[in-house]
């Protein structure tokens, strides 16, 4: 019976999710030729250039950039992997493995056809795609949720679909979580096997690139997002400080760049050799964040005064022991602020007060790499 209620759900998730296939084409069309969605959208809805993958090998699947990087420890592990993503920059992240077959993952009507046998199949964080799950339960070996959060925020939204989440969860055999809260509300959802090891992206080793060098004390506000930018630079002393700019979306740069322009003259950092000129920098380049942690006096962490973000990863600049300011908007990161001491919250009009009694910030536990890989294998 309950084979058969499977069956039946499935032929139904098939032809409602080519219904809104075929209702959005036009949508599709139409931002396939923005930048930002130029390679992802054709490989993703209409399979150009993403064939499905030869080596039956491990198989890791995120979306974006951060999700891809957070990876890497677990990638270095092995000869060979297959990783798929959904993101233009989680694509040119994941390029940089030099053991990696890259494709894009193709919009769930195409999953049947796309996906072939492989040794597991490990989902970063959130990436709860029925098709995905139910495809690779039955064509590979294992199938693994990893770094598996649920946030306090978003947490009421997903019982309000509990019962089609308690499907997809039929399809996933382990799912290791970032803390017991997380766990908790997994198992809420369905999920079996839960266990906790921690968050993956607590595991950081750097790779410094270049060796930049300040001219003053040094402010790095770090992956910005839209109103952001304006807000935090009228509370900042753009005097008696160096501050660069590193917007979260490289296609915002040009944006940035002309909001910049009310607070003074802005020098671009891809126009710099190592020594940092100007007291305000546009961060034209991706891959220069460490580089700046490196450096950096104080690091004021993005997406976490606006409220439609939840805050970014701050594991890198505590890895350099940099204090660090943050809105009080961090709800989708909270299980990594748990992780680090003496991170200053606090709203939009308090950064002058905070950058004066910051204190250096420290990880207090990594993710046991080595329990994961077991679970993987």
């Amino acid at each position: 019976m309950k084979r058969s209620e499977n069956f039946s759900f499935l032929i139904f998730y098939f032809f409602l999710a080519f219904f809104i296939y075929f209702i959005s084409l036009p949508f599709l069309l139409f931002f396939s030729f923005k930048k930002k969605y130029k390679n992802s959208i054709p490989a993703r809805f209409f399979f150009i250039n993403n064939p499905p993958f030869k080596n039956k090998t491990y198989w890791f699947h995120s979306c974006s950039l951060g999700e891809t990087r957070a990876l890497k420890p677990l990638i270095e592990k092995f000869s060979e992997v297959n990783i798929s993503v959904i993101t233009n920059t989680g694509f040119n992240e994941a390029k940089k493995y030099k053991n990696a077959s890259v494709r894009f993952l193709p919009y769930e009507i195409f999953l049947p056809f796309w996906i072939k046998p492989c040794k597991s199949l490990i989902v970063m964080e959130a990436e709860l795609w029925y098709m995905l799950f139910f495809m690779a339960k039955r064509r590979c070996k294992k199938t693994i949720l990893l770094n598996a959060r649920i946030s306090e925020k978003s947490y009421p939204k997903y019982l309000k679909f509990r019962w089609f989440y308690k499907k997809i969860f039929e399809n996933i055999d382990i799912v290791l979580a970032q803390s017991q809260e997380d766990k908790k509300r997994l198992i809420s959802l369905g999920a079996k096997q839960v266990e906790v090891v921690g968050n993956i992206k607590t595991y950081f080793e750097p790779k410094i690139t270049k060796n930049y060098i300040k001219t003053k004390p040094l402010i790095v506000v770090a992956s910005t997002h839209e109103n952001e930018e304006e807000m935090i630079l009228k509370n900042l002393d753009l005097k008696n400080y160096q501050v660069v700019v590193v917007p979260r979306h490289p296609e915002r740069f040009d944006e940035v760049y002309e909001i910049m322009k009310k607070f003074g003259k802005v020098e671009k950092l891809s126009e710099m050799d190592n020594v940092l000129n100007g007291n305000l920098i546009l961060c034209d380049k991706m891959g220069e964040l460490v580089n700046l942690y490196k450096i950096a006096d104080y690091v004021i962490l993005g997406g976490s005064f606006v409220d439609n973000v939840g805050g970014h990863n701050p594991i890198e600049a505590a890895f350099f022991n940099r204090p660090i300011i943050s809105g009080k908007y961090h709800f989708n990161q909270n299980a990594l602020y748990n992780e680090v001491e003496n991170i200053e919250i606090c709203e939009i009009n308090e950064i002058k007060v905070k950058l004066l009694i910051a204190k250096s910030t420290k990880i207090i536990k990594k993710v046991d790499i080595q329990r994961i890989l077991k679970e993987i294998l």
